[in-house]
């Protein structure tokens, strides 16, 4: 087992993520046994919070960015068998 974090200052599409996401837990769900993160949307004011156990995916919009608060996207996979350069590759894919 072992974890992954991955970050990026660039805001993020909110459908590319979305998709890229769901399209990750369908292939590898098995195993990734959690995921979390707090994302900065293009085009959104609001923080985006999400988790992931296996292909269970839910995320909602939390409190808005605070003013000077470094709106950087973090997420955080745990799992096996867990492609390194792929998930970053993917999670870069999907600046806006």
């Amino acid at each position: 087992m072992r974890g992954i974090s991955l970050v990026t200052d660039k805001p993020l599409n909110a459908n590319k993520i979305t998709r890229w996401l769901n399209d990750l837990l369908q292939l590898q769900g098995p195993d990734i046994l959690r995921a979390k993160g707090i994302l900065s949307i293009e085009g959104d004011d609001r923080r985006l919070a999400f988790q992931a156990v296996h292909m269970i995916l839910e995320g909602d919009f939390q409190r808005d960015w605070r003013e000077g608060e470094e709106r950087t996207s973090r997420m955080v996979f745990i799992g096996r068998n867990l492609n390194e350069a792929q998930l970053r590759a993917g999670f870069e894919s999907c600046a806006a």
